[in-house]
C-alpha cells in the first residue's frame, strides 16, 4: 500500500516533466480492490492503464487503456502482443464485465474484504508474529515478523504449508517472502471468508 500522498506526488512529478504515468492494474484491476481499478482509491488519473488476468477470468487476454490522443500517436504495426484478442477470450472478457456488473461483485469485494481485514486485524491483536495487515478489497496481505521485528520468512512458509494441509491455499509475496497474500475470487461468500479465517487463525496460533 502506498503511503498517503505518494501516488499523488508521483502524478505531480510526471505532469511537471512530461512523463507518462502508467498504472499496472494486471492484478489490482477488474474489481479486485472493490473498485474497477486500484488507482480509483487515490486522487490520481494515470495516462496509461495495463490490464490482463481478471479481464477474461483466466483466459489469455490483455489490454492497454489510454486517452485517444495518446493512442493516435502509434503508427500502424508498431504494437503487437502474444495475447492479442482472440474471439473466445474476447467473449470471456465481455461475460466477465457483465458478471461483475450484474452480480454486484464490486460491492461483494468491498464487503468480503472488510470482513477479511477485520478478522486478520483481530488475529493480529493476539498474535504479535503478524507484523502488519494491509490491503484493499479482496487484495489483502498479512506480514510475518520475528520478535526483533525483522521479516520472518520461515513463519510465513510454515503457515502457508499448514494452511494448505487444512484446505486453504495461499501464496507468499514481498521482497523478503514473509508476507501471506489473500486473493480470493470476487464471488467469495461470507461463509468462505469465515472458514478461511478460522483455518488461518488456527495455523498461526500453532506457531
Amino acid at each position: 500500500m502506498p503511503p498517503p500522498g505518494f501516488l499523488e506526488g508521483v502524478r505531480a512529478v510526471c505532469s511537471e516533466h512530461g512523463i507518462l504515468l502508467i498504472a499496472d492494474e494486471i492484478q489490482s484491476g477488474m474489481g479486485r480492490t472493490g473498485r474497477w481499478w486500484g488507482y480509483e482509491h487515490f486522487d490520481v488519473v494515470p495516462d496509461i492503464v495495463t490490464v490482463a488476468k481478471g479481464i477474461a477470468s483466466g483466459l489469455p487476454l490483455s489490454s492497454v487503456f489510454a486517452r485517444q490522443a495518446l493512442m493516435d500517436r502509434w503508427q500502424p504495426g508498431s504494437h503487437g502482443g502474444t495475447f492479442g484478442g482472440n474471439v473466445v477470450a474476447c467473449a470471456a472478457g465481455v461475460a466477465t464485465i457483465e458478471a461483475i456488473r450484474e452480480e454486484h461483485l464490486l460491492e461483494n469485494a468491498r464487503a468480503r474484504g472488510l470482513e477479511l481485514m477485520t478478522g486478520l486485524r483481530h488475529l493480529q491483536e493476539d498474535q504479535p508474529r503478524i507484523g502488519d495487515v494491509r490491503g484493499l478489497g479482496l487484495m489483502v496481505a498479512a506480514e510475518f515478523t520475528g520478535r526483533d521485528r525483522h521479516p520472518d520468512k520461515a513463519a510465513a512458509k510454515q503457515v502457508l504449508h499448514e494452511c494448505l494441509d487444512d484446505g486453504l491455499m495461499l501464496l507468499t509475496c514481498g521482497p523478503w517472502d514473509n508476507t501471506v497474500r489473500f486473493i480470493p475470487p470476487l464471488t467469495v461468500s461470507e461463509a468462505e471468508i469465515k472458514e478461511g479465517l478460522e483455518i488461518f487463525g488456527r495455523t498461526v496460533r500453532r506457531l
